[in-house]
């Protein structure tokens, strides 16, 4: 019961942080500077204006790391990744990204501290979101988690043209191309852990941290974002095969707004 709890929940972030197709105003990254503006005409003041915390909200995501003051004033939690294989994942075309979605009955979580999140989704954004000095990395991945009292938690991690990703091909082999489709089948696994960089320890993750915002409208704040401190390699092949999903679907770096990030180095 409590997974499938988790999944009515995830049917909601899918739509906001991986880029579903759902019953809202239609959008798309090239009018992101607008996005607030967008309206529902089928509702009236409030509603109106789905998107609005896109234009007023002041802990939006992503942001340009260098422009952020380091607070490493109070000790942090320790960030544990267990992501074991998903023996039925489902493979989404979001109309705004690609994603996959994990079974009903997957046991993967991230664990901050003694509390723990779920693992409902991941997915992809070309280029990265998040940017040091102005300067966008090739692609960025982003683990969404939930947890029992909703609250979101998303890990991202840079991603750098390098050594092929064997379990990245796996998802771009076996992603549909039409928009809002998905595609599940036998003996199709997923090994989420195996998308994480090589370098660090899944038990003692290094990480920047901030408190933020989904990065597609309806950009909800309350979000806290875990930036893992090394980046993962995909090959260029498998760049420009990512990119004949979805390209440029990433965020512009947002106003800091005096926010402070936490870091483990």
């Amino acid at each position: 019961m409590k997974k499938k709890i988790f999944q009515v929940v995830a049917i909601t972030i899918a739509v906001s942080c991986a880029n579903l197709a759902f019953a809202a105003p239609h959008w798309n990254h090239e009018e992101q500077a607008t996005w607030w503006e967008i309206e529902d005409t089928s509702k009236d003041l409030p509603m109106k204006y789905p998107f609005a915390t896109c234009g007023v909200g002041q802990h939006q995501s992503p942001i340009d790391l260098a422009t952020a003051k380091f607070d490493n004033t109070k000790k942090l939690n320790k960030l544990q990744a267990s992501y074991p294989i998903d023996p039925a994942p489902v493979f989404f075309n979001s109309g705004h990204g690609i994603q996959v979605n994990t079974s009903n009955d997957y046991k993967g979580e991230i664990k901050i501290g003694e509390e723990s999140y779920p693992l409902i989704q991941f997915h992809f954004h070309e280029p990265s979101e998040h940017v040091i000095n102005g300067k966008p990395f090739a692609a960025e991945l982003h683990y969404v988690h939930v947890g029992n009292d909703g609250r979101i938690i998303v890990v991202g991690a840079a991603i750098d043209i390098g050594a092929e990703n064997p379990t990245f091909q796996t998802v771009l082999d076996n992603m549909p191309h039409e928009h809002a489709s998905q595609k599940t089948g036998a003996n199709i696994t997923i090994n989420p852990a195996s998308l994480l960089p090589a370098s660090l320890d899944p038990n003692d993750l290094d990480f920047y941290s901030l408190a933020g915002s989904l990065t597609t409208p309806p950009c909800s704040e309350g979000v806290q974002w875990y930036l893992l401190s090394q980046v993962i390699t995909i090959s260029a092949a498998q760049l420009e095969q990512l990119k004949s999903f979805y390209s440029d679907n990433a965020r512009s770096p947002q106003n800091i707004n005096g926010r402070t990030l936490s870091s483990t180095n």
